[in-house]
């Protein structure tokens, strides 16, 4: 069917200046950044390939915005007052939902070959571009599968269901189901993010165990199973409790669903467990250790995500200030515009590279390699979620008014932007865990160290930071320092990510305005950098303008 464009003589003056749709994209095949640093993960081009091209499309980001626009509905009651407890969605929402897992967003790195949590990380990176909302139930089916295991006959069923790249949203029994979803149930209200304060409680039956509680959080409360803390006689311990049982509805009572400020598309809920049945995983009073095997995984995607919402915003600006002209001259010429996008480009790319790096070192067997993946998903996650609020204000800021507009879209872009850093564990949090797995792993301090040196020699810049930061830190500092040292040791990982992986240009200006020279406290404060070049990862089909900004020769950020 042959597309009509919308009229632009409307009459009373003509629509000018403007910027297009842009219609069909492909978020592989324009993104040379991610195939360079997914490829340096080892993840599957082949798979992405399909899958960026598939969620590149118009008809995708219509999904994204109706899934966006029309958020869940708790339905509680049927029309004679008996308990549903159901969350109903929008078509849209389910049709992304099926495209990501029939894609394999939660399969693929469980499923034979290398590189698979790698090609899982760039799938979080794309669709977070699209709808971030549907991530939430996708990456908990992703992490649950270590949690579960496979050291009993049901949990091997449960696992073979999270694996089978099928998404059924049906209310019914996950035996009859062709695959299943996973959802979390740990937060209460009297401890956050201290759940060994959780007052749940699990007591022996017939069959198993039944659950009593309040759950202050409880994503993606229409998933076919959560994993769920509670405690039993011998102390905190990991549960999975179904959502739905044969023949009958599990006694998982939903309260209400969170009034978030973003992720609209996606469920959160307070829930009660009222007597539900509960299949205990692992030993008593082993809970935390459990679980913790779905939020390491989940944390992967926390660390992915903001790099994908990065590159959404600065793409959209990127596209606004190319197509749009002021006092003439295109915005994208103006030479204080391409400083700014430049600058904000640097902080996407070195999340995009930190966070497919780390990936890349998930799922390995040798414990120090688990050690360091568990260190460096830290970093990641800290790093590119504090920065994360900043670009996309930013590449708001660079549309003008339409950007705080919900024609375009920044304010979704913007609404999620705190929350990868709230979830699975805030920035205190994080700090203070990246210093406990140093304490107790040192193994872990050891590859950091192997990372970072594997950088040095190649730029004077680099090298004098490092150097700084070995003198400011020669031992693990005091609490009260977490975040600053946490900062520092996660922008130099991500220099030396990128001084072996990017191009010069983008390493070289990372260098010179993250760690070696001085810079003001805004975007585009920063000095003379190669602003082509930088620029020209935002869109490979757009050539380099030439290399006029380009200083090879300082002897600062060279060596």
């Amino acid at each position: 069917m042959t597309h009509s464009p919308a009229r632009s003589d409307l009459g009373t003056h003509e629509v000018l200046n403007q910027p297009e749709d842009p219609g069909d994209t492909d978020l592989w095949a324009q993104d040379p950044a991610l195939r360079d640093h997914a490829g340096a993960a080892g993840a599957d081009s082949g798979t992405l390939a399909a899958y960026g091209a598939l969620m590149g499309r118009a008809g995708m980001r219509a999904a994204g915005r109706d899934a966006n626009r029309h958020p869940p509905e708790a339905v509680l009651f049927d029309a004679g007052g008996r308990r549903l407890d159901e969350v109903r969605f929008h078509p849209a929402y389910h049709e992304l939902m099926r495209a990501g897992m029939k894609a394999g967003y939660a399969a693929t790195a469980w499923e034979p070959g290398d590189g698979g949590h790698a090609t899982h990380a760039a799938m979080v990176y794309i669709t977070s571009q699209v709808e971030p909302g549907v991530c939430c139930p996708m990456t908990m089916t992703y992490a649950a599968v270590p949690a579960i295991g496979t050291d009993t006959g049901t949990a091997r069923d449960w696992a073979a269901k999270l694996l089978a790249r099928e998404y059924d949203p049906r209310p019914v029994p996950m035996a009859i189901k062709h695959g299943v979803t996973m959802g979390m149930a740990m937060t209460e209200k009297q401890g956050g993010s201290d759940v060994r304060a959780n007052t749940t409680t699990a007591r022996r039956s017939e069959d198993g165990h039944v659950l009593h509680g309040h759950k202050w959080f409880c994503s993606a409360p229409m998933s076919d199973g959560f994993l769920t803390l509670a405690q039993s006689e011998g102390g905190l311990t990991c549960f999975l409790v179904p959502r739905w049982l044969e023949g009958e509805r599990n006694a998982i009572r939903i309260q209400r669903l969170k009034d978030k400020l973003g992720n609209r598309a996606n469920a959160s809920a307070e829930i009660e467990y009222a007597g539900a049945r509960a299949i205990r995983l692992g030993e008593e009073g082993e809970g935390v250790r459990r679980i913790i095997e779905m939020v390491h995984h989940t944390r992967l995607d926390t660390a992915m995500a903001p790099a994908g919402l990065m590159r959404a915003a600065i793409g959209h600006a990127h596209h606004w200030v190319s197509h749009r002209s002021a006092f003439q001259k295109r915005l994208i010429d103006q030479p204080l515009m391409r400083r700014v996008l430049a600058d904000l480009a640097l902080d996407w790319e070195g999340t995009l590279a930190l966070g497919l790096h780390v990936a890349g070192r998930f799922g390995g067997g040798d414990p120090a390699e688990g050690a360091y993946a568990r260190l460096a998903v830290a970093l990641a996650k800290f790093l590119g979620n504090k920065l994360c609020p900043g670009v996309i204000y930013e590449a708001m800021e660079a549309i003008g008014g339409m950007g705080y507009v919900e024609d375009t879209p920044m304010p979704l872009l913007y609404r999620e932007a705190p929350l990868n850093s709230i979830w699975e564990g805030s920035g205190n949090v994080i700090c203070l865990d990246i210093l406990r797995t140093l304490r107790r792993a040192p193994e872990a301090g050891d590859l950091l160290s192997d990372e970072l040196g594997a950088a040095a020699g190649t730029n004077r810049g680099y090298d004098a930071a490092l150097r700084a930061h070995m003198e400011r830190f020669p031992s693990l500092p005091d609490e009260g320092l977490a975040r600053w040292y946490a900062e520092s040791i996660a922008t130099l990982l991500t220099a030396s990510v990128l001084i072996r992986q990017a191009p010069a240009a983008v390493s070289e200006a990372y260098v010179a305005t993250r760690l070696a020279g001085p810079r003001g406290r805004v975007a585009g404060a920063i000095g003379d950098v190669d602003t082509d070049r930088i620029l020209a990862r935002l869109d490979s089909t757009q050539p380099a303008r030439g290399v006029s900004h380009s200083i090879p020769n300082d002897p600062q950020t060279h060596g």
